[in-house]
């Protein structure tokens, strides 16, 4: 895992196709038959990206305090974003656009200076020679449970029609990987079709990391990724290893523009925090219109975001996972030596703050944005046994930022918890 991916914290999703032009769902709208093939295909005749500007997308990524973005190369649907000389099925060849998405994004999101990621789904539900095989080889006993456009209908596999595809994904990923440039993460979609062996891992990772040693694959590679995407419903508990959290603005991915559920930014600021809390980035999305311009409703959770981040950036790039949060309840992070922990508030206190099960002495609590010293108390404990006090920050709400509160405690060492059930104190003093 390259170290830029642990500190990066924060990636933008992109979710553009043609599915904006009737604000359908992408790929699964015909899939499960709420639009007909056919006329969810009808969309390429309407999509225009007429305003898509590729250097204000990444100026908007930058603003937002991202450090990576991923666009969709290509969905479910099969339609490519870039110029692929291996299927005709792009907005290149086939729409009004007539333009390599894919490739001016890439060349603007280098040059603002973010990593470049891109999705590509592995599965095909458009591709004449996807639907030849079964999951795992198996035939279904109930054939009228198959989906046509995953697997045959008539109980018949044709094994060299599915190499054929296997090698179709390898071209478009060779020329992802070769016509554009270094990319810095491949995300990967749509493996649970198959197995491992039916992708031909591990060999096909591989063959995609002979493009780019320092390649970053994501975990929905039938086991061969390198980080876990927790996706939607943001973890309980700390995922293993390195991971990334995956959610929507409002609850679409691509554009829908009868979709107003919208997530507030002092909500999208709360889960961003409970990632860092666990260690974790968030990969945020948007669905930015047929047109290529981005809802304004979704800019401004951008903007505002970034803002949030600039005015509490010590407390993000260079942090590690915070304590537990029965220590704590809104989270935390620590920075790396382990010698500064910054509490998050998402509320705003009548009092003061709480923190159990600290051994350290805090030399110092300041909230992060202002500068404002607090003051803190320690109530209780028996040091001289080991159980530390309750530490009581007192801070109310006119010390509160507009959205969640930083507060800075300066440890005298390395952060030490107290782990126990309590005690009877037999030695007092």
């Amino acid at each position: 895992m390259q170290d830029w991916f642990k500190k990066a914290k924060l990636g933008i999703f992109i979710h553009y196709g043609i599915y904006a032009v009737k604000g359908v769902s992408e790929s699964w709208s015909f899939y499960h038959g709420s639009i007909s093939y056919e006329d969810y295909m009808k969309q390429l005749d309407g999509f225009t990206a007429s305003k898509f500007d590729a250097d204000k997308w990444a100026d908007l990524f930058k603003k937002s305090g991202a450090r990576y973005s991923v666009l969709t190369s290509k969905h479910h649907d099969g339609v490519a974003l870039f110029d692929t000389k291996y299927s005709d099925l792009s907005v290149v060849k086939k729409s009004p656009a007539g333009r390599d998405i894919l490739g001016e994004y890439i060349a603007a999101v280098r040059r603002a200076g973010l990593k470049v990621g891109v999705y590509y789904s592995l599965l095909d539900w458009s591709h004449p020679d996807y639907a030849s095989v079964y999951p795992d080889w198996r035939v279904p006993e109930d054939l009228s449970t198959v989906n046509g456009y995953s697997s045959p209908k008539d109980g018949t596999q044709d094994k060299e029609a599915w190499q054929r595809f296997l090698q179709f994904d390898r071209n478009q990923l060779k020329e992802i990987l070769s016509n554009y440039g270094k990319v810095d993460l491949l995300w990967f979609d749509g493996d649970w079709e198959r197995n491992a062996e039916q992708w031909g891992l591990p060999e096909f990772k591989d063959y995609l990391k002979s493009f780019n040693e320092d390649l970053i694959i994501n975990n929905r590679f039938a086991g061969y990724g390198d980080y876990l995407t927790p996706e939607q419903g943001i973890p309980v508990n700390r995922p293993k290893g390195v991971w990334e959290f995956c959610t929507t603005i409002n609850s679409s991915w691509g554009y829908q523009h009868r979709d107003n559920h919208y997530k507030s930014l002092r909500q999208i600021i709360h889960m961003f925090c409970d990632c860092l809390s666990m260690g974790g980035n968030m990969l945020l999305d948007i669905g930015p219109m047929e047109d290529g311009t981005v809802d304004p409703r979704q800019e401004a959770v951008l903007l505002g975001l970034g803002e949030w981040i600039r005015a509490n950036e010590e407390a993000v790039y260079e942090s590690a996972v915070g304590i537990p949060v029965n220590y704590y309840g809104d989270g935390s992070v620590l920075s790396e030596d382990g010698q500064t922990l910054y509490l998050f508030v998402h509320n705003r206190p009548a009092e003061a703050l709480c923190v159990k099960g600290l051994r350290n002495r805090v030399k110092r609590a300041t909230i992060l944005h202002s500068g404002k010293e607090l003051r803190m108390d320690v109530h209780g404990g028996a040091p001289w046994n080991g159980i530390p006090g309750i530490l009581w920050i007192y801070m109310t709400e006119k010390d509160c930022a507009e959205m969640t509160t930083v507060v800075k405690l300066e440890l005298d060492g390395p952060v030490r918890l107290y782990d126990g059930g309590g005690a009877v104190i037999t030695d007092n003093q």
